[in-house]
């Protein structure tokens, strides 16, 4: 997410008439992946961002330490877009689920699970997110380095118009085909979300509403790109590997993208529910920055009885950002950065609620570790 501005929360209900909808290869029924959305899903708000993709270009800095805890297996909670797919592929997790309090979160989601759907290797799943042509073979290219897809995408120019067009249908169609209730207004919004990608390729930019990006915002390309700390590459699209584990989870719907409030009545207690049904025990919990407005409109305790619900174990981690100043001048990021990211386990974070050696937002960003 970004550094602190205003949050509007605004009445924003979802649908849940459902039907089965048959589509190639899968038939969804009320009990699938579109009744899902509904069961979990609050009602949504506000914020003044597009999200489209992460601004916190420090998002891989944690990667050694989810790997160093093992977490593979259990279920997965994250917030905001695509760096979500990057610490799922390192994670493995069961199950993911995406929770933001923005309905469009849930749109954005859509768009990548119908690309997912459409494409078979991360080349190709990059060429249709900028609508740029894929390579000639595709099989060529599994074993290429993220350096070299990312100057093939570089070098190539967007579709015709014509090609634009029907790449659209294609989605749209996909997207029906998952049996979520969507309005003219959610189709436009996903249509132009998907519009935005190809007009500005890797060189998108995450934007608040009304001001342009900041210099120090991260490229998509940049993202694609970014490392840990020792210059390991993490990202979903950093191999073959990686990718094809996030895009099978996508296929058996087991991404699902949630509207709701960290802080609210449902959402993250319905899905504590199902995870308890399915048997998964929590492993990593992205919250990016969201711990910052939760402090700041005083609903942090309910977020911390929400998360104590979850079914966890001693290896649970939550994965939180930083933007230094205000609150956060005691952070200190590296050289480069703006954001700093770090872990901490689910049980100490608990444990340093109740016996209030956290008691606001300066002692919980003290208490994470890089």
């Amino acid at each position: 997410m970004r550094p602190a501005h205003r949050v509007f929360l605004v009445a924003a209900t979802i649908g849940c008439v459902l039907t089965a909808t048959a589509r190639v290869g899968h038939v969804q029924t009320p009990s699938g992946f579109a009744a899902r959305l509904a069961q979990l899903s609050e009602p949504g708000g506000y914020f003044d961002t597009d999200n489209l993709i992460s601004n916190e270009k420090s998002y891989l800095h944690v990667v050694p330490s989810l790997r160093e805890a093992r977490l593979d297996g259990g279920a997965y909670i994250g917030v905001g877009p695509d760096q979500n797919f990057s610490y799922i592929a390192q994670t493995r997790p069961s199950i993911a689920f995406i929770v933001d309090i923005r309905r469009d979160n849930l749109l954005l989601h859509l768009l990548f699970k119908a690309l997912f759907q459409l494409s078979t290797t991360r080349v190709d799943y990059l060429s249709l997110l900028i609508g740029r042509p894929p390579p000639a073979r595709l099989d060529g290219w599994t074993g290429a380095d993220i350096e070299k897809i990312v100057e093939y995408l570089d070098g190539a120019t967007v579709v015709p118009a014509e090609e634009v067009a029907a790449l659209r249908a294609r989605v749209t169609s996909t997207i029906h085909g998952y049996g979520v209730p969507l309005s003219p207004l959610d189709l436009s919004t996903i249509d132009r979300f998907h519009r935005t990608f190809i007009e500005h390729g890797l060189s998108l930019k995450f934007e608040s509403t009304g001001r342009t990006p900041r210099s120090y915002y991260p490229t998509l390309r940049e993202l694609l790109l970014e490392t840990d700390r020792k210059g390991q590459k993490w990202s979903y699209a950093a191999s073959e590997s990686d990718f094809q584990f996030v895009r099978g989870l996508e296929q058996r719907d087991l991404v699902v993208p949630v509207v709701g409030n960290l802080a609210g009545p449902t959402a993250l207690v319905n899905i504590g529910r199902l995870m308890d049904e399915r048997g998964d025990r929590l492993g990593a919990f992205y919250a990016s920055n969201v711990e910052f407005y939760l402090s700041n409109d005083g609903t942090f305790p309910i977020f911390i009885t929400n998360l104590a619900k979850l079914p966890h174990t001693n290896r649970s981690l939550i994965i939180r950002s930083v933007f230094a100043g205000g609150a956060s001048a005691s952070v200190r990021p590296e050289p480069g950065y703006f954001s700093v990211s770090m872990v901490q386990g689910v049980d100490a974070l608990l444990e340093g609620v109740a016996g209030k050696t956290i008691r606001g937002y300066r002692d919980l960003i003290q208490s994470g570790r890089p």
